[in-house]
């Protein structure tokens, strides 16, 4: 894997230890205009890391700093998700510019530099997670073209086994998401990463049989 250093002058101090990891799509046009915004002072946003489209890997910020790319969001009663949490970009337009799959190269780079990340930090396979489920009512990425059963098979993330239950959409608190946030957003978040096969933002028999695989996990 080739890592390029392209340092970004966006990011400060982390307030404590490293038990998130958050992955983004880039959602411009190109790469380099993504690569020029995250080292951009101006735009004060960040990630630790860039994937592109060939696999080549970009590290813009220190593990130990807190880079900025998570905006507003919530995860498990913490506002402060940044300070917390890696983020690796991957470059992709976006649903905006014309979504598509990763590439085979994105996501073997992706994976091993997950690896050597879970090997750094204690982060759990439950807090492995999307920028839409940390921000669910502004956010969509990576997507549903994501392959996060994949990831989770190489070890990283989680992925549910389906099982009976009786769980709420209420329910998705416990795991995670902002219990304030507008609930069919929540409810596209979690199937967009959990039932990307159906976004309707409506709970359904088979949302609550993954919910209870991911709770009993």
């Amino acid at each position: 894997m080739r890592l390029i250093e392209r340092p970004s002058p966006n990011h400060d101090a982390r307030p404590g230890a490293v038990d998130m990891l958050v992955l983004h799509y880039t959602g411009m046009q190109s790469a380099e205009a993504a690569l020029a915004r995250l080292c951009d002072p101006q735009a004060k946003v960040s990630a630790h890391y860039t994937i592109d489209e060939a696999g080549t890997l970009y590290r813009h910020v220190a593990e130990e700093r807190r880079a900025w790319h998570a905006g507003v969001s919530f995860w498990a009663g913490e506002p402060n998700v940044n300070g917390r949490s890696i983020g690796i970009e991957l470059v992709n337009p976006g649903h905006e510019f014309g979504y598509r799959a990763f590439p085979e190269e994105q996501i073997a780079a992706l994976t091993t530099l997950c690896h050597s990340i879970l090997v750094r930090h204690p982060i759990p396979s439950a807090r492995v997670l999307g920028h839409s489920d940390i921000a669910p009512a502004r956010k969509e990425d990576p997507g549903e073209l994501f392959p996060w059963a994949r990831l989770a098979k190489n070890g990283i993330g989680l992925w549910p086994q389906p099982k009976p239950g009786h769980f709420t959409a209420q329910a998705l608190s416990h795991f995670g998401y902002d219990p304030d946030a507008p609930q069919d957003k929540v409810i596209t978040a979690f199937q967009r990463h959990f039932r990307p096969k159906k976004l309707d933002g409506v709970w359904d028999a088979e949302c609550t049989a993954i919910l209870e695989g991911l709770l009993s996990a």
